[in-house]
């Protein structure tokens, strides 16, 4: 029994208990996929929760659709309860946060029932993500992004997959971009600070994707 029970605290220290911070356009969400991919934890999008709920119609679906249709932000602790029941059902107990916490209090919230491990930050200047965004494409339909340049469809204006056409979103507009941008600034560094104070947040800074995977890679290794 003893030893069962070493076992078990000591797969505990070793969780995979993550969240990522990145702008709108930093390629967080690569990012993401590649963590996800190459050390098997599991990915939770606070985002592709909520319109998970939205879509079904579940009790939070229409408590979160009630306050996105008024303009109001969706409370801290509705936030809380949704992510802290998604960590409770994960079986290997390793998992990467990705658009939450988005305040001080979720974060302080979190720490409390499920202690974060490391935080990585994504940080590419504005210039680069508003050249990058003006350039992105998207297929609505599967959400595949494409980036004239960088990562460009095989035939222009289709998609690699199905051959549909690609749309560019109306909030993709260079003005609209750095308002977003400004506000993700302003809202997200009380979290960044509360993160540093505890020596848990990590920032990569750079111009693209591949030139900072290296270092979270090697970062991320070794909380595994």
């Amino acid at each position: 029994m003893v030893a069962i029970t070493n076992r078990l605290s000591k797969a505990a220290q070793v969780a995979f208990k993550a969240v990522i911070l990145g702008a709108p356009g930093s390629g967080k969400g690569t990012i993401s996929s590649r963590i996800v991919k190459q050390f098997n934890v599991n990915h939770i999008s606070s985002g592709d929760k909520l319109r998970f709920h939205i879509a079904n119609k579940t009790m939070l679906g229409k408590e979160v659709q009630r306050y996105l249709e008024s303009g109001g932000l969706v409370p801290d602790e509705t936030m809380i309860a949704l992510i802290s029941t998604e960590i409770v059902h994960i079986d290997n107990h390793n998992w990467l946060l990705d658009g939450f916490p988005r305040t001080v209090a979720q974060a302080e919230a979190l720490q409390k029932i499920h202690p974060v491990s490391l935080v990585i930050n994504v940080d590419v200047p504005d210039s680069v993500i508003i050249e990058r965004i003006k350039n992105r494409w998207i297929h609505l339909p599967s959400g595949r992004v494409y980036n004239v340049g960088f990562n460009d469809p095989k035939v222009p204006g289709k998609d690699d997959v199905t051959g549909e056409p690609l749309s560019q979103r109306p909030d993709d507009r260079p003005e609209i971009v750095q308002a977003r941008l400004r506000e993700y600034a302003s809202k997200t560094k009380p979290v960044i600070d509360y993160y540093k104070k505890r020596n848990i947040l990590k920032s990569f800074v750079g111009k693209t994707t591949d030139s900072i995977w290296p270092d979270i890679q090697i970062y991320a290794k070794k909380h595994l």
